[in-house]
């Protein structure tokens, strides 16, 4: 089985480092691959081999992907996402500041697997990390 890996689409410098720090906090030693904006999201997941199974490069075992992002921001990321055979199945996990009940639902609507508020404050982001990780990676059945 290949090296299960996390692709994190994040446009603050800051929240990637902080990101970073919070899977390390919680003994992560899988990879965490960053993207700064839609558009390189969706270069990254295209350009991956899926087609052999012993690539180096399979698809990640879940995406956290932040709403606000110049570029593309990640509505339109989720939505081709979700639309796209060969990356339906990955969990996607909205990451956002925003709270708002309608961003929330359009968000399900476009096919999230899960909508985090991030959290205020760097130990409540390693108990969220810690969280995340272990209901995808442990609980959750994924195709």
């Amino acid at each position: 089985m290949s090296k299960v890996y996390i692709l994190v689409a994040e446009d603050d410098a800051d929240d990637r480092f902080l990101l970073e720090t919070a899977f390390a906090e919680n003994g992560f030693k899988g990879k965490l691959e960053f993207v700064e904006n839609g558009v390189e999201l969706l270069d990254y997941l295209r350009n991956l081999k899926t087609e052999d199974a012993n690539t180096e490069h399979p698809l990640p075992g879940f995406i956290l992907l932040d709403l606000n992002m110049p570029k593309k921001d990640g509505r339109e990321v989720l939505k081709e996402i979700k639309e796209d055979p060969r990356f339906k199945k990955i969990p996607v996990i909205v990451f956002t500041t925003t709270k708002n009940e309608n961003e929330i639902n359009r968000c399900y609507e476009l096919g999230a697997n899960t909508y985090v508020v991030k959290p205020v404050g760097f130990e409540n982001l390693v108990k969220t990390i810690e969280d995340i990780r272990s209901y995808w990676f442990s609980t959750a059945q994924i195709p």
